[in-house]
């Protein structure tokens, strides 16, 4: 196996510790988490408690001052006991970063002090019913009104969206405008106006809470607002690179677990007279995917080596995304099919972690958009008048 050598002696300790947290808090009462569709508050509070949320968040905002290979083992150990129902991903490497970087001093104090103790949780509302994270297209409408916002509108496939205490909604501010008129908003979900719909029922990632949301007349002030008016499109891109890192370490950390889950079965599993790892199918197909998953680790690490110099783009990021994300549901399918019928049953870590994967090709971008923007780079379209 080749050598990673990315982490250093302080991110192996700190590994240590979350592999005991997940040991002891997570994989006992996952299933249980699964049937009820989230995970307790009490698990973000402890997390929060051991400094597991928003890691590379600055100590005077309540972070632990660490990087993105903090994040990075947090993400890579989930993945690995196919704990997808804790998104604290979601929470600490996709919306702290947009107020940490675009949020008031203010802004910054009161809410991210909270999102690391884990006494708030956050989630993004993006994607809508009519055109799912067509971002430039929203029809969620945040109108000023003297000093105030009043907002009107529908999210879906919101993570987080049940339990979540505050939101980073994205809304038309200049429903004229198309990316020129999105902005961001800090809404809280205690406010009048505010109403959760059902959570809803997916084929994956069950202990996720995913939800719709309604908006009816709701204001906040304008204080509210992240960064500049008209400015939220451009906010989100500049969190793209590791938005969709993220999935592609989430895919091939899964990838990886996948494989060991099916050497150990095949090695055991007893059919005609000898074992399942004995057939050369079997050990053939095991080595080719071991091959191509090995090759997919080390292009993440690589392209986490460059995020953390802050040289990673969007376009190589969402190159990375597709191959990855592609990859890990070739395993989980070709490696289900060795478990036979126990594959298909959901006590098998297999048959869950199968229908998670189909969730790493959607979020962050389809596979088929991020095959657009790389193709947008390679062959950039004339001008129709040219």
């Amino acid at each position: 196996m080749i050598p990673r050598t990315l982490f250093s002696p302080e991110h192996e300790a700190f590994r240590d510790t979350v592999r005991r947290f997940i040991a002891e808090h997570v994989t006992p009462f996952h299933a249980e988490w699964e049937k009820a569709g989230q995970v307790p508050r009490s698990l973000w509070l402890k997390a929060g408690e051991l400094g597991l949320l928003c890691c590379n968040v600055p100590e005077e905002y309540g972070g632990m001052g660490g990087d993105f290979l903090h994040s990075a083992i947090l993400i890579e150990e989930m993945a690995r006991v196919g704990a997808t129902g804790p998104t604290f991903y979601l929470h600490s490497d996709i919306v702290a970063p947009y107020i940490l970087d675009f949020g008031t001093e203010e802004q910054k104090r009161h809410w991210l002090p909270r999102m690391a103790t884990g006494e708030v949780v956050v989630a993004l509302g993006m994607s809508e019913p009519s055109g799912g994270s067509d971002v430039q297209n929203i029809r969620t409408q945040a109108i000023a009104d003297g000093d105030e916002y009043v907002i009107n509108g529908q999210k879906v496939f919101i993570t987080n969206g049940h339990s979540a205490d505050l939101l980073v909604l994205a809304c038309k501010t200049d429903p004229k405008q198309r990316a020129k008129g999105v902005s961001l908003i800090l809404v809280e979900t205690d406010r009048a106006g505010f109403t959760r719909g059902r959570k809803l029922e997916k084929m994956g990632c069950k202990a996720q809470d995913t939800s719709e949301l309604f908006f009816a007349d709701l204001r906040v002030p304008k204080s509210s607002l992240l960064g500049t008016e008209g400015g939220g499109f451009g906010i989100l891109m500049t969190q793209l690179a590791q938005e969709r890192l993220v999935q592609a370490i989430r895919g091939v950390s899964s990838a990886e677990a996948a494989l060991e889950w099916t050497r150990e079965y095949t090695a055991e599993r007893k059919m005609f007279g000898q074992t399942l790892a004995d057939f050369q199918n079997t050990r053939f197909t095991l080595a080719e995917l071991h091959a191509q998953v090995l090759s997919q680790r080390v292009f993440v690490d690589r392209c986490i080596e460059l995020h953390l110099r802050g040289e990673l783009d969007s376009v190589d990021a969402a190159a990375c995304k597709l191959v990855t994300t592609d990859l890990q549901f070739k395993v989980m399918d070709q490696c289900l099919q060795f478990f036979g019928g126990w594959g298909y049953m959901w006590e098998y870590p297999i048959a869950r972690a199968f229908a998670d994967a189909r969730m790493c090709r959607i979020g962050g971008g389809t596979a088929e958009v991020m095959k657009q923007i790389i193709a947008n780079t390679l062959l950039p379209k004339r001008r129709r008048d040219a």
